[in-house]
């Protein structure tokens, strides 16, 4: 029930996040809510529009407010959740959705709306499920193609195989793009199924059938202890570089790739990383170029590239492939997935800080502080990086062993299926879960 006067919640699971709100502390809110999924939506409802309110985000709270005053209809409901989606907090929509599924059993907008907000909280089992139990009512697109899709991000190769072969090809033109990706999907799991486990640890494996991405190495810390291959925080070093160009050189001759030039994209990063690269691969190297075929394209960080002047466009530029174009990533956010997806990737990431950024160290009184940053020119910093040890790092033992040798062999088998297609963007962790830090 909600208190006459205010209308505040009385829910004691509710009391932490409107503490929150009282402070000012909106984000705050927004984590406590996602400790209360049980709550009553009404209540919960009456929060997040407080929330929203205090944001400036006027849709959501116009239908938080008309969600707690009618918490059982099916519109308030859906409202809710679909504004919960769009504002990037689709863990409050999924009980509202679901709720508004329960009362409209037969809802295609309210079913795919869940499914949406499943998606984007990488819960795509339970996609998955809520698909399979209106089976009856999907809808060959998008529905069916939603089935395979979740299924595959969920690890289910069989039911989407099986699903995938009741797909008609899209009577609608705007479903064409869609359907090859599928088809690209299926057709690298087929190639690297021989070779690669494709369970739930298998992360280099997983990577490349989603997008399309030769990962070339795993993080040798916490692969037991819920980081399966991924990093959390990195501060990276010249010599965990070199490697990855090593690496990338591996992967270029095992797939066959002659490229004859190096692109440098804008961002002084990925210049560092260029001119280290095109000395490791005896390549030129250039200013990018918008369509130059065979040639290595250098990033150090993608999303960087895409904060830099002219970002957005180079951006753009990489979504359609030239032929013969390789797209490699150094350092790739997972958490916060550039809007292309590379074609090779040394690591990934969840925050990572650049050998030539202000990292962290340890100051002469043995308290940590903030390094300065290397302002040295590109070229001396390229340099450094083509004389590192190369060795990789030691780790806490727990993650398998990863030679390089195990990497060209991967390749090898799937050469085949590599570089195809474009370079939408994996907005998904996959079957392969790892720790996330806030």
């Amino acid at each position: 029930m909600f208190s006459r006067r205010n209308r505040r919640p009385t829910s004691p699971e509710l009391a932490a996040a409107r503490e929150c709100l009282d402070g000012g502390d909106v984000p705050g809110a927004l984590r406590e809510l996602r400790q209360v999924p049980s709550a009553p939506l009404g209540e919960v409802a009456d929060v997040v529009g407080r929330a929203a309110g205090a944001a400036g985000f006027d849709d959501l709270r116009k239908a938080a407010t008309a969600l707690a005053a009618k918490p059982d209809q099916v519109r308030p409901l859906y409202e809710y959740g679909f504004a919960c989606v769009e504002r990037g907090v689709p863990y409050l929509a999924i009980p509202a959705l679901r709720e508004a599924l329960s009362l409209a059993p037969g809802s295609s907008g309210v079913l795919r709306e869940l499914v949406s907000a499943y998606e984007d909280e990488g819960r795509h089992r339970d996609a998955v499920e809520a698909l399979l139990a209106h089976e009856d009512g999907l809808a060959d697109w998008p529905d069916r193609y939603l089935l395979v899709f979740n299924a595959v991000l969920a690890g289910d190769l069989e039911l989407a195989r099986r699903q995938h072969a009741r797909l008609p090809d899209p009577a609608e033109d705007t479903w064409l793009g869609a359907r090859d990706r599928q088809n690209r999907v299926l057709g690298r799991a087929s190639a690297a199924g021989p070779v690669s486990p494709l369970d739930h640890s298998d992360l280099r494996g997983w990577q490349y059938v989603m997008g399309g991405t030769v990962l070339g190495t795993l993080s040798p810390f916490g692969f037991d202890a819920g980081m399966t291959g991924r990093y959390a925080y990195l501060q990276d070093d010249h010599g965990r570089c070199l490697e990855g160009l090593l690496r990338l050189k591996a992967v270029l001759a095992a797939a066959g790739a002659r490229p004859r030039s190096v692109s440098l994209l804008p961002d002084r990063g990925s210049r560092i990383l260029g001119l280290a690269a095109a000395e490791v691969l005896g390549l030129p190297a250039e200013p990018f170029e918008a369509g130059r075929e065979d040639t290595v394209v250098i990033a150090y960080d993608l999303n960087g590239t895409a904060r830099a002047d002219g970002g957005p466009e180079v951006i753009g530029q990489l979504f359609e492939r030239a032929r013969g174009q390789v797209l490699h990533e150094h350092a790739s956010c997972w958490t916060d997935p550039p809007a292309v997806t590379a074609d090779s990737v040394t690591l990934l990431h969840q925050s990572a800080v650049a050998p030539w950024e202000a990292g962290l160290r340890q100051g002469a009184d043995g308290e940590v502080e903030r390094g300065e940053v290397d302002g040295r020119p590109e070229k001396a910093i390229a340099a450094e990086i083509v004389g590192a040890d190369p060795a990789p790092d030691a780790g806490d033992g727990g993650t398998p062993a990863d030679p390089a040798e195990k990497l060209t062999d991967f390749v090898s088998a799937v050469s085949g299926t590599w570089l195809q297609g474009d370079r939408a963007q994996l907005r998904s962790p996959g079957p392969v879960a790892s720790s996330r830090f806030l």
